[in-house]
């Protein structure tokens, strides 16, 4: 077998979006590297209590393969993995996928115009093209605590949950109230003698309007054009808030006042929804979506402490008082900006992705970076969204590489590098843009691309 053309990096919904891509396109050259035994980036990871997408199924899966089969509106963790076991085979991706290869290096050959892939089991491959679809979401992040590691009980991050510790009837302390928190902390509630809840920030959350579809509602989305219709409806729901997030933020009270009637009508002691009410504009961070997190936090087996931690003993956290507990689960997010400047990437003239960050992590689009020719990001700086479904995002990448790849091909050019006067400009308006107090826009730049013989 000789050398891959294109090599992608990650087999979770952007990796097998890539694939599908590039089949479909012509493109049957190129091999997708995974880290991991089996397939599916974060759904893989992922397999906390509660675990389940918090964007509709309908809408939080390819547009290409849409599944009318969904058991609910949103999706539980073992049926999304199931989902993209099934796209990788039914589209062929799957006798393209090597397991068990960390990608450790990626380098540059200017005078080959290819590039060098290398895994940490000593492989090496010397692809054209590389696109990188790693996500954001699979280097855990843990706060940085005074007595972390003298912690005696079992200790673990919600995406490396540890199904061998059993926390039934045990004192259990939850560090952070994110989008995964939300979801654990009402099953862990059910079961444990006591959780503890450490929130540093309380987070906006919407009610969560999750269902079971019955078979009739089933065989009803399989009708011709019935689940492509849903799924348009469940789109322009929640564009709608994409409104306040781009053009005026006063179009966000709307969202607002549903959050605050959600806390008052689940939280009736008022010193708790006080301490469970948001100091900071909605949509400044991500708006979470359930209806059991409030409910969870009333049980009387549950405490929320607003305190800062200051200290990890062998059996407590000391955050104003000492709290007593048996096990801590930290759902405390991910490394998202340390996802690629932790990998050795390096492009024309030796120039290391760190070094060209330095200043500021930036690329055109979200998926080139100047100086690193025939590399794509899916998932790249500053195309995450709060309003919608990412896998909306990622197709919209995935066929923006695709095109790259034919001006290649039309051009019989050997490699396309974005200029850096195109990317600075670009990243120049998008500043601008998120700047409250600026309304300039500016049009598409000609002349973005330069490409090499």
């Amino acid at each position: 077998m000789g050398e891959p053309g294109i090599v992608i990096v990650g087999s979770g919904f952007a990796g097998i979006c890539m694939a599908v891509n590039l089949k479909q396109a012509g493109h049957h050259d190129f091999v997708v590297l995974e880290k991991a035994a089996e397939l599916g980036g974060t759904w893989r990871d992922n397999t906390y209590p509660g675990c389940a997408c918090d964007v509709p199924s309908h809408m939080y899966s390819y547009s290409f393969e849409l599944n009318p089969g969904w058991s609910r509106m949103f999706s539980p963790q073992e049926e999304i993995q199931a989902y993209l076991r099934a796209c990788a085979a039914k589209y062929g991706i799957t006798p393209h996928i090597r397991y068990g290869k960390h990608v450790v290096s990626m380098e540059y050959d200017d005078a080959a115009r290819s590039w060098t892939v290398t895994t940490e089991d000593g492989d090496t491959l010397r692809p054209k093209a590389v696109v990188s679809a790693i996500g954001a979401l699979h280097i855990p992040k843990f706060p940085e605590i005074a007595g972390r590691e003298a912690f005696a009980g079992p200790a673990f991050h919600s995406a490396e949950w540890d199904h061998s510790a059993d926390l039934t009837g045990k004192r259990v302390a939850v560090v952070g109230t994110g989008a995964s928190a939300v979801q654990f902390v009402p099953q862990l509630a059910r079961t444990a003698r006591h959780v503890t809840v450490f929130q540093r920030t309380a987070p906006w959350l919407h009610p969560k309007p999750d269902f079971a579809f019955s078979p009739a509602a089933r065989r009803l989305l399989r009708l011709p054009g019935a689940a492509r219709t849903l799924r348009a409806g469940i789109y322009w729901a929640l564009e709608t808030r994409a409104l306040g997030f781009a053009v005026d933020p006063c179009l966000m009270k709307a969202h607002e006042r549903l959050a605050l009637r959600h806390l008052r009508a689940q939280v009736p002691d008022p010193e708790l929804r006080r301490a469970l009410t948001p100091d900071y504009l909605i949509g400044c961070k991500r708006i979470l979506v359930s209806s059991d997190y409030y409910p969870a936090l009333t049980r009387p087996n549950v405490s929320l402490v607003t305190d800062a931690i200051t200290e990890i003993r062998e059996h407590s956290l000391v955050a104003g008082a000492e709290h007593q507990a048996d096990a801590i689960v930290y759902g405390t997010g991910f490394k998202v900006t340390d996802a690629l400047t932790e990998q050795r990437i390096v492009g024309r003239d030796g120039l290391k992705l760190q070094e060209a960050w330095r200043d500021g992590i930036e690329a055109y689009l979200g998926v080139t970076t100047s100086g690193f020719p025939n590399l794509f990001f899916l998932l790249g700086p500053n195309t995450g969204l709060g309003h919608n479904s990412v896998v909306f995002m990622i197709e919209s990448q995935a066929r923006y590489v695709v095109e790259c790849l034919r001006l290649l091909s039309r051009t019989r050019a050997r490699a396309v590098d974005v200029r850096p006067e195109a990317q600075r400009e670009f990243n120049d308006r998008l500043r601008a843009r998120l700047d409250p107090w600026s309304g300039t826009q500016a049009a598409a730049t000609p002349g973005t691309w330069t490409s090499t013989g």
